[in-house]
């Protein structure tokens, strides 16, 4: 605890579970000015969009010493002004409602309560430097609810519910947890883990520590370093639905639904849906480093009032997507046909996007805040995931690195130097690292790939290196309307559509509702549009699966389509159209070779 500097102190309370509305007491010492300014976060770090959590605060008001109220007035969506006449410290006291249940925000239910700071807590804004001390008062809660945080103690050893930290940044890096739940604890690679998982619903909690466990090795051991953490935090939050994950300085806050997760007692088979929630985690425990330390020069102390603009997204989620999956395979808790598959799913889901001839992933990182974080039901015609090609182009990095240095280096090297001179040293990075590291420290040359990939709007030349990985890419047309790619046939009766309709739709009452239209496709080229309700198909009344019986067993050339667009009877003509082969899967040409290039 650093006692010289002045110290900001919360207290931090629920409420009100019925109401959902967490109280903050907030002493601000005294900063001998007649006007003290405090502000809250626009948006959180690791989320690329303007939230205003400030609109969740319903109520504040500001006392001097005395207890005297004090005038204060806001001055835009986030910022109040607080008249000091006095110039002596001041609490503020106010209310903040909590009832967006996601990992970004602050959420309270029947079960527990659970916030980011960037929600609750209001910083100073001033050119002082300051200590940040909370409080969390556990009074007339539940008896069975517990207090949980990655935040450092107040005192050491005392990890009560009294805590401290030296900056603002690093006070609302540290999402608070209190609630009923399960924990489960693990060690691995000299870290002390804990799972907390929401609730008591009846789900293997330690099957799931066991199958972290190689993961979180397999990171810690990647970067070949003493670990920049002693212990670290899985803050899962179970609901019916709902998805997401988001790093912080040593914890990650998830949302996963309850069953897709196993439960005791039930077979150790992983499900797709399993193997998701240990990449998500995978996902999040990598951007410790990639993220957290490692960063943009221009994220080393962001401004949170407003956006922060950087092109480099695609080489932070792009790298941490490819090695979530990566860890799994070389920890074995998928197999390596697997893991191929997975690989053939993200380059399908790429390569049936129109936007990536639109937009590069760097634009896309650049235009995270209105066009990534705020997609449409067009955008797979508009825009390309800096996550999903980002990884991507990883493999891409990997296999060139490779191949230019006979095999000497690959991204796994990258990675600890970015560590070793970036991270650990708390310096940024910039849009050209990439280029001159891999110059400077393995003598090889990435600017041509950087340049078409990353730059501009290529597809990544895999065929060029995939014989070091022992590999060789395929393409096919879809098995049927939920082909996502990854394997030879896509469906066990090795069935493969001849037609493609280019839309995705779901069932209505009547017919079906065009969720999305894909660019050029036979959809696009009738006329179809988005909302549209699809009721009748050459004069039948279709659901989903009708609809794509008919396109794919007509002769014809085109089928009457029959429409309700607002309110209106339509007339299409839908042509048929055969369908691309836009469908991606790997194959194994060369065990041993494959086996070298999985395990590094």
């Amino acid at each position: 605890m650093s006692s010289s500097l002045p110290v900001v102190r919360y207290d931090l309370a629920v409420e009100s579970i019925s109401q959902h509305l967490f109280s903050v007491v907030m002493q601000i010492p005294a900063f001998a000015e007649k006007t003290v300014e405090v502000s809250l976060p626009a948006w959180i770090p690791g989320s690329y969009m303007i939230r205003d959590f400030a609109r969740h605060i319903v109520q504040i008001d500001a006392y001097d010493l005395d207890e005297t109220h004090l005038s204060i007035t806001k001055i835009d969506k986030q910022t109040w002004h607080i008249n000091n006449p006095n110039e002596g410290s001041i609490t503020l006291k106010y209310t903040v409602f909590a009832f967006d249940l996601s990992v970004r925000s602050a959420f309270i239910n029947d079960e527990y309560a659970f916030c980011n700071g960037t929600s609750v807590f209001l910083n100073v804004n001033h050119k002082h430097k300051c200590n940040y001390q909370l409080e969390v008062d556990l009074q007339n809660l539940p008896k069975e609810w517990e207090l949980h945080t990655s935040m450092p103690p107040l005192v050491k050893g005392d990890n009560d519910h009294q805590f401290f930290c030296d900056s603002y940044l690093e006070f609302i890096d540290h999402p608070i947890f209190i609630g009923k739940c399960r924990t489960a604890s693990f060690s691995s690679g000299g870290v002390d883990f804990t799972l907390l998982l929401s609730g008591n619903d009846p789900i293997d909690i330690e099957r799931i520590c066991d199958d972290l466990k190689p993961i979180c090795l397999h990171h810690i051991k990647m970067f070949a370093d003493k670990p920049p953490i002693s212990t670290y935090l899985f803050i899962t939050l179970i609901s019916d639905k709902g998805y997401g994950g988001l790093e912080h300085l040593n914890s990650t806050a998830l949302l996963f639904p309850r069953f897709d997760l196993p439960l005791l007692g039930e077979s150790k088979t992983k499900s797709n849906s399993y193997i998701n929630f240990l990449s998500l985690c995978s996902h999040e425990f990598f951007h410790t480093w990639n993220v957290k330390r490692i960063k943009p020069e221009v994220l080393i102390t962001p401004n949170l009032q407003e956006e922060v603009y950087t092109n480099q997204l695609w080489m932070y989620e792009g790298f941490t997507s490819f090695y979530d999956e990566l860890a799994l395979a070389r920890a074995g808790l998928v197999s390596p046909q697997k893991y191929l598959e997975m690989l053939g799913e993200h380059l399908t889901r790429v390569m049936r996007s129109k936007g990536r001839t639109k937009q590069s992933v760097a634009e896309s990182s650049f235009d995270a805040w209105t066009r990534f974080y705020k997609q449409d039901a067009s955008s797979i015609n508009h825009i390309v995931s800096y996550y999903v090609k980002g990884g991507l182009i990883a493999l891409g990095l990997d296999l060139s690195l490779r191949q230019q240095s006979d095999n000497q280096y690959c991204l796994d090297d990258l990675m600890r130097l970015l560590w070793q001179q970036y991270g650990k040293r708390g310096v940024g990075t910039i849009d050209e690292t990439v280029v001159l590291l891999c110059q400077k420290e393995f003598n090889v040359d990435v600017s041509e790939l950087i340049d078409t990939v990353v730059h501009g709007t290529e597809d990544i030349p895999f065929e060029k290196w995939l014989h070091i990985a022992g590999l060789s890419l395929h393409q096919r047309s879809p098995a049927n309307k939920d082909d996502k790619g990854g394997t030879l046939s896509g469906t066990t009766d090795k069935s493969i559509r001849t037609k493609e309709l280019g839309i995705v739709v779901k069932n209505a009452e009547c017919g079906v509702i065009v969720q999305q239209v894909r660019e050029n496709l036979a959809g696009c080229q009738s006329g179809l549009q988005i909302n549209d309700r699809i009721v009748a198909l050459d004069g039948y009344e279709v659901n989903d699966v009708l609809l794509h019986r008919l396109v794919e067993t007509t002769t014809k050339q085109s089928l009457p389509t029959t429409i309700i667009r607002d309110g209106r009877l339509l007339t299409l003509s839908l042509p048929i159209v055969a369908a691309d082969k836009d469908i991606y899967y790997f194959k194994l040409e060369n065990e041993m070779q494959f086996s070298n290039w999985l395990n590094g």
